[in-house]
């Protein structure tokens, strides 16, 4: 019988783990929080990921389960684990990726590189740290926040007073008994690096790419990161397969990355799943994130991870089309841009949403750039 892999969430994520799942031999079972989603396809439940019997209900069908995103509950994860589900990445790694706080001691206990930072409890404590760094901080909410969401530049700590306040009426903001204050970086781009680790230990690492953000969002990515040293390169692979390690990661792991002005590679964030900056490797890579995924849940050997030509870029489509059909802009972008792959994700259009994304692989960088931007721009 196949191997049943169980992923829990039912956006795109889930989506295009179908494929490859088919193409390993695996049955993908999704459950999904609402009908209709982009993984609907393999969504065999639909109920809420919170709920203890709910997610029970769903892992007695499969052998392995795995996620969509990082916002499954410990207890829920710690209660399968005592059942003897394989959860992959398991809840003592996913902890670092659902709570930002926790991340950034364990990371100062591994002794990767990051960004001053502090756990706040009142307007005081985060002037004490805006004082001793300039001025200027970044907070966060630790727990909840994604694509911009539950962050902050702050210049006085009066600009997080909502936040605070929610703190201490004990309200539902995702954000603990403490704010985390980050020094503001100066950086010169963003980077991403992955990884994949199986639970045998085995860890494969891909080319460390650049990321560009607008308003909080991934908007494209650039494989292998333009003008990069060898010597970043191994900085930047050592500090992913570092934190897998270290953290006992199983699956797909993304280390967001700051270089910084002064030459330093920091720990911005990490996801333990398939990420938007490795969407590049569905067609520029000869083992995809997604197939990697599968392999190393499952504990099969890991791919190749290599390049499959000299550059690769991946353009997100934001939004949609304000009028008209995105079906409808299908015919054009492919009749003009014929080397693009597009992928989709069942969404409907909305403003800033991810709906898709476009992957362009070549020789030359700039000719791949234009022309993934080009067919993106067929969708807005």
């Amino acid at each position: 019988m196949a191997l049943r892999v169980g992923v829990i969430g039912g956006g795109q994520l889930a989506r295009m783990m179908i494929a490859p799942a088919v193409e390993l031999g695996l049955d993908i079972r999704v459950l999904a929080e609402t009908e209709g989603m982009s993984a609907q396809l393999a969504a065999t439940a639909v109920g809420d990921y919170r709920d203890l019997d709910t997610v029970r209900a769903f892992v007695k069908d499969v052998d392995v389960v795995t996620f969509d995103h990082e916002h499954v509950p410990q207890d829920v994860l710690h209660a399968l684990v005592a059942e003897g589900v394989a959860v992959h990445p398991g809840p003592d790694a996913l902890q670092y990726a659902q709570d930002k706080l926790v991340m950034r001691a364990r990371l100062a206990e591994l002794g990767v590189p990051q960004p001053d930072w502090a756990a706040v409890r009142n307007a005081a404590e985060l002037q004490t740290f805006l004082d001793d760094h300039g001025g200027r901080a970044v907070v966060k909410t630790p727990r909840g926040g994604y694509d911009g969401k539950g962050v902050r530049v702050v210049r006085a700590a009066e600009d997080a007073a909502d936040w605070f306040d929610a703190l201490a009426a004990d309200e539902t903001t995702g954000a603990g008994d403490a704010l985390l204050v980050e020094e503001l970086v100066s950086f010169t781009r963003e980077l991403a690096q992955q990884v994949a680790r199986r639970p045998s230990g085995q860890v494969v690492a891909y080319p460390v790419v650049e990321t560009v953000q607008r308003d909080g969002v991934c908007a494209e990515v650039f494989a292998p990161a333009p003008g990069t040293s060898e010597r970043l390169v191994q900085v930047a692979e050592g500090i992913g397969r570092q934190i897998a390690d270290g953290l006992g990661v199983t699956g797909m792991l993304a280390v967001e990355l700051f270089e910084t002005d002064d030459e330093r590679i920091l720990v911005n964030e990490l996801a333990m799943r398939p990420h938007n900056s490795g969407h590049w490797s569905q067609d520029g890579a000869v083992t995809g994130q997604f197939e990697q995924h599968l392999r190393a849940v499952a504990d099969l050997p890991l791919g190749d991870a290599s390049p499959r030509a000299a550059w690769a870029a991946m353009v997100n489509i934001l939004g949609g089309p304000a009028e008209g059909a995105f079906e409808d802009r299908f015919d054009a972008a492919m009749s003009e841009h014929p080397s693009a792959k597009i992928h989709t994700y069942g969404k409907a259009a909305r403003p800033g949403r991810k709906v898709g994304h476009v992957n362009v692989v070549g020789d030359d960088l700039d000719d791949v750039v234009y022309t993934a931007r080009a067919a993106a721009a067929h969708f807005a």
